[in-house]
Formats: structure tokens, sequence, C-alpha cells
């Protein structure tokens, strides 16, 4: 390679090298400026002092630390070189490196998650994240101790990491697109879902643990221990990310629809995929957009950037155009005030909606986010729908309420990690504070989602009315707070409402890796089954667990009639291999 050939590998790449002494690093070119995206996204870039970075970092930290259910929200965006500084990840704070290649933005120091409450107790660490960074830990272990709503994506950790602290308790999680040089230290986590990541090896375990698309399996098979083992992920799109290339310019990476897919995109340097400029996005902000005014440039054929914060909607965000990126930064928040939907879509091709949480405002939405109108016929086999890292939450920071959280009406949709949580803890919070029916209701064909996480409504946690549904991980508490079991019962005969539901006429489905937990509050209330399916050649469930954590009530059966029921003292966790029982 001469030199010219070499000035324009390092200018393509974006990162920065060192040549003879100097170092070369990501250059503005005329015409190039950098998007603004307003006071809460910190753009740091190699050139600058480690002590003013750490300042900024630590800032941050100072405010996100304890704030479970504040207002604010930042991100922390790396460009592609080298930083030596310890970046702890707070509430509502995303980390996010800016190269092509996770590769390209390297962290020598610690980029780390802390439990949020004593005792090394991750529980309540939510909402949170880290994409495309290469992580070279302190002491060779990187700690990445969380519960539900931290994506960790697109990660390279040069070393180990564990997913707890100090072996206290924790509630996760997700990995995807990962590479992890070392081990995986699961400890005592609860639940994880591992997609298309590779490490070196995996231990630990608890009560449920998936694994898909993943080439080095952990040794061991369920029940002991607890690992469902995919061995490709049928249909996956990875979220899309921000970039920025060697000479300043911006864009948004989505990468390209794989099938059978196993491990990382990124091997190759590069994730296969198309790349949007961030001239055709609308940069929002909170408190100077409307909803309006953002629908306004939808339909001009703008794609849709969220920066950090929380936008009060007095009407949906409306998408219908095929293809169009809908991408938050820093956990933007998505508050409805009218009681109307968040967010709708049209029926059509490519939609990409990710990086959103949307929270119930006091105004009861019949539905938070529509996927394609009630009736929706068509086929996008060949470029689905696809939802990452869409987040929601029905009090907590206040009261709220919604109909239906999650409604996917069209096909082929594919949603890729989701937290769907009626609070059971904050403001706002009680039976009648903050009243949720459903999380999640299908009606389209032919839906798969990994990572689906459904907690504490009233009603079903999952109704799945469409033909042809797939589920790969699943993790749900069944509400707490009936006050009496004649407030929490679905049928005749029938105490409470299944926490997975798959309607009486579907044909086919099929589910892997279920774990479903009671924590009622009130003595005497029951459960008659974890899982509601009907009873036909075409319905597969594999690998399912139900536990009792709370003192009161109880669950009677894991799947139909099948299982038995969970018990406290001593504990009994009762676990079910296959449905129909073979």
């Amino acid at each position: 390679m001469n030199g010219k050939q070499l000035f324009e590998v390092i200018m393509l790449r974006g990162f920065a090298l060192v040549l003879g002494g100097f170092s070369v690093l990501p250059v503005m070119a005329a015409g190039a400026t950098k998007p603004d995206f307003g006071p809460n996204v910190a753009v740091f870039d190699p050139g600058m002092s480690s002590a003013v970075i750490q300042q900024k970092i630590d800032a941050v930290y100072g405010v996100q630390r304890h704030n479970e259910f504040g207002p604010e929200r930042n991100a922390l965006l790396f460009l592609p070189g080298t930083y030596h500084v310890d970046v702890p990840v707070g509430f509502y704070t995303q980390v996010l490196g800016l190269g092509a290649s996770p590769d390209e933005v390297s962290i020598a120091g610690n980029l780390h998650v802390d439990a949020s409450l004593k005792s090394n107790n991750a529980t309540t660490t939510f909402w949170r994240g880290a994409e495309g960074v290469a992580v070279t830990p302190a002491g060779g272990t990187m700690q990445w101790a969380v519960s539900q709503a931290v994506p960790f994506r697109r990660m390279h950790v040069r070393g180990s990491i564990v997913l707890h602290q100090n072996d206290g308790w924790a509630s996760g999680g997700w990995m995807s697109d990962d590479l992890v040089d070392g081990n995986v230290g699961a400890g005592p986590q609860q639940q994880w879902i591992s997609r298309n990541s590779e490490w070196g090896s995996w231990t630990g375990s608890n009560w449920n643990m998936v694994f898909v698309g993943v080439p080095t399996m952990p040794v061991g098979e369920w029940p002991a221990p607890p690992y469902t083992k995919v061995a490709r992920t049928p249909v996956i799109r990875e979220k899309p990310f921000l970039q920025v290339d060697g000479v300043g310019n911006y864009s948004v990476r989505v990468p390209s629809l794989r099938r059978d897919a196993v491990g990382i995109t990124w091997r190759g340097g590069v994730t296969p995929g198309r790349s949007i400029a961030i001239e055709n996005f609308y940069i929002a902000h909170a408190g100077v957009d409307t909803a309006a005014g953002m629908n306004k440039q939808l339909a001009r054929g703008k794609n849709l950037l969220f920066m950090p914060g929380v936008y009060e909607l007095s009407e949906p965000i409306r998408v219908s155009r095929p293809d169009t990126v809908v991408l938050g930064l820093g956990f933007a928040t998505l508050r409805p005030v009218t009681g109307k939907a968040a967010l709708v879509t049209a029926d059509v091709d490519g939609i990409v909606l990710a990086g959103l949480l949307l929270d119930a405002g006091l105004d009861k939405s019949p539905v938070l986010l529509q996927v394609g109108p009630i009736g929706s016929t068509a086929s996008h086999r060949d470029n689905p729908v696809s939802l990452h890292d869409i987040f929601f939450r029905v009090g907590g920071a206040g009261p709220g309420s919604a109909g239906v959280n999650l409604e996917v009406n069209s096909n082929d949709v594919v949603i890729d990690h989701t937290w769907i949580w009626r609070a059971d803890h904050g403001a706002g919070v009680g039976w009648a504070t903050n009243p949720s029916a459903n999380g999640l209701v299908v009606n389209g064909q032919n839906v798969t989602a990994y990572g689906l996480f459904v907690e504490h409504q009233q009603e079903f946690q999952v109704l799945w009315n469409g033909e042809g549904g797939r589920t790969y991980f699943y993790q749900s508490e069944i509400p707490y707070d009936p006050p009496t079991q004649a407030s929490f019962t679905s049928a005749a005969g029938t105490d409470g409402w299944a926490a997975y539901k798959v309607a009486d006429a579907v044909k086919s489905h099929e589910a892997w890796g279920l774990g479903i937990y009671s924590v009622f509050t009130h003595p005497d209330i029951k459960l008659s089954r974890a899982i509601e399916v009907p009873t036909r050649p075409g319905i597969h469930f594999h690998h399912m667990i139900t536990v009792c954590l709370g003192k009161n009530g109880g669950i009677r059966n894991v799947i139909n009639k099948a299982g038995g029921a969970t018990e406290i003292d001593p504990r009994v966790t009762p676990k079910v291999a296959e449905f129909p029982v073979e």
C-alpha cells in the first residue's frame, strides 16, 4: 500500500492513527457541518483532553445516577479514536460510538453500570445503554449490572464482562451483535437473552437464559442449567445507528435484513446495509418541536431523529412512507397528553422505529404505539417493519393510563427488544391510578419477537391473535396489586389473566424460553395458568418456568393444565420442557 492509499484508508475508516509521531484525526470537509444535536448531547473527540471529557461524563452521571423517574435525558457520543476515561452509565443515558465499526471507538479504562440499589441490588437498574464501542476494561473485566430496558449492542469487550455487581441480584437483560473476547459471567442474573453475539465462554445461569444465533453456545442443557439454545436467528435487521465518516459527514446506518443469521454483523469491519445522510433527517428537540410540526416533516419525506428529552404530544406521530427511519437518542420519551396514541404507522414496507420510550399520559390512550391500522393485510416478508429498543411505561413518573401499549396489525413485523411496563413502584402507582389492560396485542401474521419483556398489566400481558407468531425469550411479572380475586378474573372458573395468551382460534404459534413470576401484595390471589394456548398440532412451546417471588398467592399451572403449582416454602419452581407434553 503506497502513502496515498494509506491516507485514503485512514480517512475512510475515520479513526485516529499515529504515523511517524503525528496523529491523523477525522477532518471536517468543506461544507460538512456538525448537526444541531442540542444541549442534551455531548460529542467527544480524541483531541480533547481526558480531564475535560471526564468532567462532562461525571456531571451527567451526577444527575442520572439515582434519577429513576426524572425528566433529564442524555446521550454521550464518541467520535472515532481512543479515550482514556471512566464512563459510568446512569439512568436515561446512552453511550454511542460513532464509528462504522465498534473497533473505531476505543475506551481504555472503564465503561460500566453499577447497581442502583443498596446491597449490590440491580433489579431497578433500568433505561440506559451502550452501543458501538470497544472497551478495554481496567483489571480485565467490565461490570454491566443491569435489569430491563438496557440495550447492549454492537459492543466489543476486550476482556471479560459480568452481568451483576458482586453477586447481587439483577433482572436483565439484553445483548446483541456483541463480541466479548473473554468470559461472560451471568452470575445471579434472573434471566437473559443473547442474540447474534460471540464470546470466549459463558458461565452462570438462574431461571431463563436464551441464546439465539450464537456460534459458541454455553455448555449444558435445559433445565439444569436453564439454557434455551436456538442455532440461527430466522429473520433480523439490526438496530440503525448514527455514524460519522473520516471527513465529518454524519449519517444513519440501516443494517440489511438477515435470515438464518449466526454471529455478529461487523466482523468484516462494516455492517452491511444502507446509509442515510443526516440531511435526510429532521432533528427534533424536546420543548421546541410539536407533533404537528414533526408530522409535516415526515410528510415531506424526511426521516426523524429525536434528541434526548421528553416530548409532550397533542397528536400521534404518523409514519406513512415506506422505509422511513424514526430513531431516538438518549431514551427520547414520547408522552401523549390528549388521550391519543404516541405513534402510529401505515401498513407499508420497511419502517424502522428505534430507541424510544413511550410514557402514558394522564388521559387514557386506547393504544400507545400502533403498527399498521386494524385490518392490515399486506405482506412485508421481504422488507418488514422492525422495532428496536422500543420501551413502554404506564405510571412511575406520575399517573398514566393506557388500554393497549403496543398493537401490531401489520404482517411480518420484527420486534427486537421491548420492555412493556406498568409501574409497580414510583409516583402514580395503584390498581386504579395507573390502569393498563394489555402490554402487547398481535393481530398481524408471521410476527417475530426477540427479547419480549412485559410486566404488571391488568389483563393479558400478551394477547396473540395472529397466525405464525414466534417469540424468542419472554419475561413477565404478573401484576403485584390486584386488590381482590374478583378484580383479577378473566372468565368463570379462571383466576387471573394469563401472562401469555394465544387466542383460541390460532392454529400456528411457537415460543422458546419463557419465565413468568408472581409477586402478589394482597393475600389469597391466584393465577390459574401462566400461559394459555389452544392445544393443536401447530402450537409449540419450549422451556417454561414459573416462580412465586412473594409471600402471597401463586400460580397453579405453567401452561394450560401442565406443570403444577409454584410453592414458596420450600420453594418450588415448576418447569415444563415441551408443550404439548411429549
